[in-house]
């Protein structure tokens, strides 16, 4: 929908300017940094008709009502970039984020009061109808800054910084308020819609896991995925999610060897131990079609994210681990660090 041309000066919905991933993070002089935060992005719109919009720009705030007075906050004509959170206990917590997405108006209702979201504002792209996407960030930043001095919860900013030393501390100290990373940032950069612009530098962490399973390639003659899982300490085997990573030979040889291994059953135990092809809000489809194997295979992957109590992306092999008993492969591998809390991160009215 258009937005009134006396609100804003350029139409919605937009395309939000995007960050490609780097595993080296930029140094030096005209770069700034800002916390990554594990949300929904979100682009809110504040005017006669207030909105907030995804990124592929589908209307939110059905799923968060809680949110309208937020945006009425905003002067007409405003719009900000940012991320929609939920925060549990000082943390983000996507999985509770998640849960907001629910077809049920009731269900929506009861959520917005038990789990309500909150907003992280980053980036300024319209201020009074005065369209600023042509301005370099350090003036939208400026500017975004003059404007949060007047608004009030649920809205917080994110913090920034120049400084490479202090970015790397908060890569590092933040993880624990729920902080996925680091965004860098070029000073004088200007907003390029639907451009990887920005720069991310994410957590990649290590685990080494036990394959439970395998799924066949559609060519029939050899490894599509293999389905991967961890022991919790009653020894219940928990489904986590596959790897897929293998060269079209090592596919083959791949297949050779389970086939050895195959079993009746592997993932499971007590009542609500994940198992492929349960059906969850977070299901593909994909497992639904897997052949089991006696759990010993012990392999070790890197994944960025979990969701849902699993790997929430596909993960990358690393290597095998024909050193490592499988029953060491544990859930505990997957606690995240204690830090310092979301409030103590954000700067909030």
């Amino acid at each position: 929908m258009v937005g009134h041309m006396t609100d804003w000066p350029f139409a919605s919905p937009i395309k939000p300017l995007k960050a490609k991933v780097r595993v080296n993070p930029p140094e030096g002089d005209g770069w700034v940094y800002e916390p990554k935060w594990d949300g929904f992005r979100a682009v809110a719109w504040g005017g006669t008709e207030p909105k907030l919009e995804s990124r592929n720009g589908k209307p939110l705030l059905r799923y968060f009502p809680e949110l309208l007075p937020a945006l009425e906050q905003l002067p007409a004509g405003t719009v900000i970039d940012g991320e929609v959170v939920v925060v549990v206990d000082d943390v983000t917590q996507f999985d509770q984020l998640q849960l907001r997405i629910h077809p049920a108006a009731s269900r929506i209702e009861l959520l917005s009061g038990e789990i309500p979201a909150e907003l992280v504002a980053f980036d300024l792209l319209a201020l009074g109808g005065e369209d600023l996407r042509t301005a370099p960030w350090s003036e939208r930043r400026e500017r975004l800054e003059e404007l949060f001095a007047g608004l009030e919860f649920p809205w917080h900013l994110t913090p920034v910084t120049s400084d490479f030393a202090e970015a790397e501390r908060w890569f590092t100290e933040y993880e624990g308020a729920g902080c996925d990373g680091i965004i860098c940032k070029l000073d004088d950069g200007t907003y390029v819609e639907d451009k990887r612009v920005w720069l991310k530098w994410k957590h990649r962490r290590d685990c080494d896991c036990v394959v439970g399973g395998y799924r066949v390639h559609k060519d029939g003659d050899k490894i599509g995925s293999i389905l991967l899982g961890l022991f919790n300490d009653d020894g219940d085997f928990h489904f986590m999610g596959h790897c897929s990573g293998f060269s079209d030979h090592d596919r083959v040889e791949l297949l050779r060897q389970f086939e050895q291994i195959r079993s009746d059953e592997s993932f499971g135990g007590d009542e609500g131990v994940r198992v492929p092809g349960a059906q969850s809000r977070w299901s593909t489809g994909k497992e639904l079609d897997w052949i089991p194997v006696t759990p010993g295979v012990v392999v070790q992957i890197s994944y960025d994210q979990l969701e849902g109590g699993r790997f929430r992306h596909a993960t990358r092999f690393e290597r095998w681990r024909p050193d490592k008993p499988a029953d060491e492969c544990t859930l505990d591998q997957l606690e995240r660090p204690e830090g310092v809390g979301f409030s103590e991160v954000v700067d909030t009215p």
